[in-house]
């Protein structure tokens, strides 16, 4: 069923007015799109919305590290920022943030970035794309530690439940973990669609050795 006219809930933050106003403007535009929460500063809750639009620069303070803080709650996390250097944009991405939109890029980048996040589907701009290609390892996807300690349990044949309860998280946050383990993947253009796909990545790029999986072989195999 599709989502029904204003669903999908954004929150916008940034320390200039004038960008919050546009952006909600661009978003007004998509019926899907409902914008929740507006504000200055990166001290918001998990949950807030579907979708967080975050400014990299706050009053002068690049907070990366608010990223790492809100995806391992499990918050959808979209750095926005003129800031494009291939430094930034890497450590957006691996703290955890779900897609980099340059400032510059324009609402179809912005609004496309926004449906993609909610749909836990990837989405790669101009931007973000250039500087992959430029990185030496962009074809094996940086991972949270959140993100590879779900998929390591997940894949010692743990229920997410029982994940779930050895992190200290709720389900949905493991199936979050999960979920963005796969959208790096496809961006990276290796898609990963079964457990058993995303396992034979992970073992390809040195995240889990197959010791370190039980029953490895038939797992590989048949698991879905």
């Amino acid at each position: 069923m599709a989502p029904a006219p204003g669903a999908l809930t954004v929150a916008v933050v940034d320390d200039h007015p004038v960008v919050i106003e546009g952006i909600q403007t661009w978003l007004s535009e998509e019926p899907l799109v409902s914008v929740r929460h507006t504000g200055e500063s990166s001290d918001v809750a998990p949950g807030i919305a579907d979708v967080l639009v975050l400014d990299l620069n706050l009053h002068g303070r690049l907070v990366v590290d608010d990223i790492a803080r809100l995806a391992a709650a499990g918050q959808r996390v979209i750095a926005f920022s003129q800031l494009t250097e291939q430094r930034v944009v890497l450590e957006s991405l691996e703290a955890g943030a779900c897609e980099f939109v340059a400032k510059n890029e324009g609402r179809a980048h912005l609004v496309n970035a926004v449906l993609a996040a909610a749909g836990d589907r990837p989405y790669v701009t101009p931007t973000a794309a250039g500087v992959l290609v430029g990185d030496r390892g962009a074809n094996r996807p940086r991972l949270s530690a959140q993100e590879r300690t779900a998929l390591l349990w997940w894949f010692q044949s743990m229920s997410k439940a029982s994940v779930a309860r050895r992190m200290g998280v709720s389900v949905h946050t493991v199936d979050i973990y999960i979920r963005r383990a796969r959208v790096k993947y496809a961006q990276v253009g290796r898609s990963a669609p079964t457990k058993a796909d995303m396992l034979a990545r992970a073992i390809e790029d040195g995240l889990v050795r197959p010791d370190d999986i039980t029953g490895y072989e038939s797992a590989a195999v048949g698991v879905g």
